[in-house]
């Protein structure tokens, strides 16, 4: 619980000195990380608090796990941590055996792939480099270019820079390079000054809730985008600039926690096989087992798996699994001097032994249902204030009734001792490690009661 209203003067000193050589605006407070532990986050004024955002979703199983910080002392380890390898040229010799105990080992049902990278942003980027020269190969009948295509792209010109589009959806959120950031469609101040790509983007459903009350005009919503879908990726190619590929989260989570139902997904999946689109799904935020499964995508039921799948956050390192033919012929295409951080792969196998060994996706949906219909609860209770819970797993929302009150509410939970996110314009997000149980829950619920207790 926290022990005193925030913030203090150590955090204030810790702020001014840090303003001095960067921007802090954005910052929430400074932690204590050799303080933490598990579900509890703790601030360098000694407050402990329930973390039910944890890192922007990206502590799978909690601060200062025991198996991850004995991971870290076995000396086995020490020449990855002391001298980080660049895994595209020079590979310790562990790599290959490391990726199958972690990566390989919960790679989504027709994957046996895998292109490690550092973050979201960077996993993204890269895919969408793979999806177009995918789309070139496909085009050309081979992946060997002409003089004249390998004379262009130097001067960023057609026919060596084809005029190939992403489709994309409103409220996405897929990353903050340049290419990512044309997907991107949440808050203007991610976007706002910095060149783009003309590319399609098509609306996302919004759908009513409760979901059984809305049934027929959820449907038809769905069906309104889809169309709208299938039309873009016609006018494109009429336009000479083809669609390549389609990317979208199985759930928006920065874009305000957006749902919708697994036949949109299934039937999405249809469009972009008939019309000769990659189909990426951005797993980023929802991948790693807080929807109850290890991939959100795997609700849906695909007869036809992805494209590929991008990662990172509770994954500890980015990445994107890819099928076969979207394989780069040619080294170097696909590249950066660290693709990642091979650390990060010692430290994913061991949290991989734990959520198997302590069953932590049944957990997840345990913990989850408590959660979900506590948020029903309260939503009942204070109409005025809260509407739209939603969720699977732990990966939860609710909406607050404007911005104003959900950063209210954010701040007071904080003084209380719990820590949440906001996402959208007026939507809470909550995010708990892997490890939230159900005791996590009830004192989650119990502190978000008495934080809204006191609006008005």
């Amino acid at each position: 619980v926290a022990k005193n209203k925030l913030p203090r003067c150590s955090t204030f000193d810790l702020f001014l000195f840090s303003f001095c050589s960067q921007n802090v605006m954005q910052v929430n407070f400074f932690c204590d990380y050799e303080e933490s532990r598990g579900n509890y986050l703790v601030d360098v004024d000694g407050n402990r608090m329930l973390d039910v955002y944890t890192q922007i979703a990206s502590i799978p199983i909690g601060y200062n796990h025991p198996a991850l910080t004995k991971v870290m002392a076995d000396p086995k380890n020490l020449g990855t941590l002391v001298n980080r390898p660049a895994l595209g040229m020079l590979p310790p010799r562990k790599l290959p055996e490391t990726l199958f105990d972690s990566l390989i080992s919960v790679a989504p049902k027709g994957f046996s792939r895998v292109q490690t990278m550092a973050c979201g942003s960077c996993s993204n980027e890269n895919a969408y480099k793979s999806i177009f020269i995918w789309y070139r190969n496909k085009q050309r009948g081979t992946s060997k270019p002409t003089p004249e295509e390998e004379r262009t792209s130097l001067l960023n010109q057609v026919p060596g820079c084809p005029d190939l589009t992403l489709l994309s959806f409103m409220g996405g959120f897929h990353g903050r390079t340049l290419g990512c950031l044309a997907t991107t469609h949440t808050k203007a101040i991610q976007k706002l000054d910095v060149p783009s790509f003309n590319w399609p983007i098509a609306p996302y459903p919004k759908l009513k809730y409760p979901l059984d009350q809305f049934e027929r005009e959820n449907a038809q919503e769905e069906a309104r985008c889809l169309e709208e879908v299938e039309d873009l990726i016609e006018k494109w190619a009429k336009m000479g600039r083809p669609v390549a590929g389609i990317v979208i989260e199985p759930i928006q989570a920065e874009g305000g926690d957006n749902h919708a139902s697994f036949d949109f997904y299934r039937k999405l999946r249809g469009i972009a096989k008939k019309h000769g689109c990659a189909f990426l799904v951005d797993e980023v935020q929802t991948g790693g087992g807080s929807t109850g499964k290890f991939w959100a995508h795997e609700h849906w039921g695909l007869d036809d798996p992805a494209d590929i799948v991008s990662f990172s956050k509770k994954m500890l390192t980015g990445g994107y699994y890819y099928k076969d033919h979207f394989q780069a012929g040619e080294p170097f295409r696909i590249f950066n001097t660290w693709l990642g951080d091979h650390t990060k792969n010692i430290f994913l196998a061991e949290v991989i032994k734990v959520i198997r060994t302590e069953n932590l996706l049944e957990e997840v949906k345990r913990s989850g249902k408590v959660m979900l219909q506590g948020l029903y609860d309260l939503q009942a209770k204070y109409p005025h204030l809260l509407s739209n819970a939603r969720g699977i797993g732990t990966f939860c929302a609710i909406d607050l009734r404007d911005e104003a009150t959900r950063n209210v509410l954010i701040w007071k939970a904080r003084n209380k001792g719990l820590v949440l996110g906001g996402c959208g314009t007026q939507s809470i997000r909550f995010r708990p490690a892997l490890v939230f149980k159900e005791r996590h829950a009830h004192l989650f619920l119990d502190i978000f009661n008495d934080a809204i207790a006191e609006l008005r």
